[in-house]
C-alpha cells in the first residue's frame, strides 16, 4: 500500500493541469486487461469520470465505502473522489472523462439537481426500456463520436451531450426531502464555499473567517448552507475533514500520528477523540472495519462521516 493515494488524469498516467480542457471515451476493458482487472484506490483532481457498466459486475470502493455493481449501472465518480474497482472478466462498457470545471459552469446555469448530481460519487441502477432496449445508449453513442472527432468544437459537442446524459441520471433520483431548491445566487455561494473548504480546511479556518472570504456574515452563511444543503456550515467543514481522515486510513499506510499532523491537528489524541465523535469508531477501528469489509458496505455509522448540526 503506498504511502499517498495517486493522482491521475487517466488511471496510471500524471494528472493534467487542472485548466486541461478534455473529452475522452475508452472502453473498460481497454484499460482494465493491463491491471488484471484490478484498478488501485487514485483520485483525478480536475476530472469527472462516468463509468456505463454495460455487462458484468464487480465492486467499487467510493471514498469511505465499498459497493457491489452489476450491468446496467453507471458508476459517477466527481473530481477527487477517491475509488477503486475490482470486476469479472467480461465486464465491460464506456469509461467518459471529462474537464469537470466547464460542466459545472454549464450545470450551475441550468439546475441546481444536475451540480449536486456531479459533485457526489454515486452508483445508479438503470432500467431497460419497455423493448430491452439501453435507453441512453444512443446519447453514449454520440459522446464518443464527438470524443473522437478532430473537428472543431468537438469537445464542447460532447460536453453538452454529456449534460444530456446527467440530466436523465437527474430523473431516476429521488429528490432530496427536506432541502428547498437552491437558486442561483445561493448555488453560487454555496460553491464558493466548498471551494475555500476545500482549500483551507488543513488550516481548521474558524468560521468567521470562512464569511469573511466569502463578503458576507457567519449568520448569511448559516442560513444559506441550511436552506441548500440542509446542514450547519461548521457540519459542513468537519465532515470534509472527516472525509480526507477516512480516504487516508482507508487507502495509505501512514500511522495515525501522521495523519492527524496531515489534517492540521498537533495532538493525535485529540484528532482521534474528534474522529470518534464525528463517526463512532476510533481511527484504528474505521481502518481495520473498510479493509475487512470485502464485498459488504461498511455499516453506515461505520462508513459515513455523523456530523450533528451545530450553531
Amino acid at each position: 500500500m503506498s504511502k499517498r493515494i495517486p493522482n491521475y488524469a487517466l488511471y496510471g498516467q500524471a494528472a493534467l493541469p487542472a485548466w486541461q480542457d478534455l473529452l475522452h471515451l475508452e472502453w473498460i476493458n481497454e484499460r482494465g486487461d493491463m491491471h488484471q482487472r484490478e484498478i488501485k484506490p487514485h483520485q483525478h483532481d480536475s476530472l469527472l469520470q462516468i463509468v456505463y457498466v454495460r455487462s458484468g459486475e464487480g465492486e467499487v470502493s467510493l471514498e469511505n465505502s465499498r459497493m457491489g455493481f452489476r450491468a446496467p449501472c453507471l458508476i459517477l465518480l466527481p473530481q477527487r473522489t477517491v475509488h477503486a474497482f475490482r470486476y469479472s472478466p467480461e465486464t465491460d462498457g464506456p469509461v467518459i472523462t471529462a474537464a469537470q470545471r466547464p460542466l459545472e459552469s454549464m450545470a450551475r446555469i441550468l439546475s441546481s439537481e444536475l451540480l449536486a448530481l456531479m459533485q457526489r460519487p454515486a452508483v445508479v441502477p438503470l432500467p431497460w426500456d419497455a423493448d430491452g432496449e439501453e435507453p441512453i445508449w444512443p446519447l453514449i453513442q454520440l459522446i464518443q463520436t464527438e470524443a473522437q472527432s478532430q473537428e472543431r468544437g468537438n469537445v464542447a459537442a460532447g460536453h453538452a451531450l454529456l449534460l444530456a446524459l446527467l440530466v436523465h441520471v437527474v430523473r431516476l433520483e429521488q429528490p432530496v426531502p427536506n432541502h428547498r431548491p437552491a437558486n442561483g445566487r445561493r448555488s453560487q455561494l454555496l460553491s464558493q464555499f466548498r471551494e475555500l473548504v476545500d482549500m483551507h480546511f488543513k488550516q481548521h479556518w474558524p468560521l468567521g473567517l470562512y464569511a469573511e472570504a466569502l463578503g458576507i456574515t457567519p449568520a448569511t452563511l448559516g442560513r444559506a448552507t441550511r436552506e441548500g444543503l440542509g446542514e450547519s456550515p461548521t457540519a459542513i467543514i468537519s465532515e470534509r475533514v472527516v472525509r480526507e481522515a477516512q480516504r487516508q486510513l482507508a487507502y495509505t499506510a501512514l500511522d495515525i500520528q501522521q495523519i492527524a499532523r496531515d489534517l492540521g491537528f498537533d495532538d493525535a489524541a485529540y484528532f482521534s477523540r474528534f474522529f470518534r465523535k464525528q463517526t463512532g469508531l476510533k481511527p484504528s477501528e474505521f481502518r481495520s472495519a473498510f479493509r475487512n469489509a470485502g464485498t459488504n458496505q461498511p455499516n453506515s455509522q461505520h462508513a459515513q462521516a455523523k456530523v450533528s448540526p451545530e450553531s
